[in-house]
């Protein structure tokens, strides 16, 4: 592997856990210039890292424009999060025949963690007051569905699941919630992570296949909620909604 191609994956990935974290809004301009100086390089990784970005759909050329992170629309939002619950529900079921007592023992601490992180969200002022933990809540989630895919072992499952998580990670995180009218939909989310995890323990495979579908499928509930209650939702959002709730 040549010194750019590696340089380039540095960079891909410095840039794709910002986009996910919130640190880059969709729709903030990418100039090349900028990274070259930031990453102390020339534009030729900079040019890799940022196709390899637009190859996970994280970032879109646009003519004359340079380079933006995207800004995806209600219809891919909840295309993606459909995507990832079949992949969910797959992952999960496999998973159940797979799952050793250790396995079980950090899907419970990882759990817990996300627990008392939704507790701590919960209990902050919405907007700007929970900000600052939503990264570690996403974090947390993604801790939780990381073992389930490893002990799927199902690789091409996890890729496709992990990719389509990306396209919705980021609008979680720096778009809070703007009242407690989420709460709810907080701890609900809570809550069938214990249901998955005890399911799971349980050794049942089609009890958590389902759970795990309807898991992500009211996480874009969750997703959608906030989006409208701060007005951050993409361009033509209400066209061509369906039944989600």
């Amino acid at each position: 592997m040549s010194i750019d191609s590696t340089k380039a994956d540095d960079i891909a990935l410095v840039i794709e856990e910002a986009i996910v974290s919130g640190e880059l809004e969709p729709g903030t301009v990418l100039r090349q210039e900028q990274l070259s100086e930031q990453f102390n390089v020339s534009r030729t990784p900079v040019r890799e890292a940022l196709r390899r970005l637009a190859a996970l759909g994280l970032v879109s050329f646009v003519p004359n424009r340079g380079v933006r992170v995207r800004t995806l629309s209600r219809e891919e939002l909840h295309e993606a999060f459909l995507v990832r619950a079949a992949l969910e529900a797959v992952a999960t079921e496999a998973a159940a025949a797979n799952f050793t007592e250790e396995d079980l023992a950090e899907l419970e601490a990882c759990e817990q963690r996300f627990s008392r992180l939704t507790q701590e969200l919960r209990s902050r002022e919405p907007g700007e007051g929970r900000r600052s933990i939503m990264g570690d809540w996403m974090r947390a989630n993604h801790a939780f569905h990381d073992v389930i895919y490893r002990a799927a072992d199902l690789p091409m499952v996890e890729q496709l699941a992990k990719s389509a998580r990306r396209t919705f990670s980021g609008p979680a995180v720096w778009a809070p919630a703007g009242d407690r009218s989420l709460d709810d939909l907080y701890l609900k989310n809570d809550h069938q992570h214990r249901a998955i995890r005890a399911a799971l323990a349980a050794r049942s495979a089609d009890g958590a296949r389902e759970l795990a579908r309807e898991h992500v499928l009211s996480s874009f509930v969750l997703l959608e909620t906030i989006l409208e209650q701060v007005g951050a939702q993409p361009p033509n959002w209400n066209r061509g909604r369906v039944a989600t709730r």
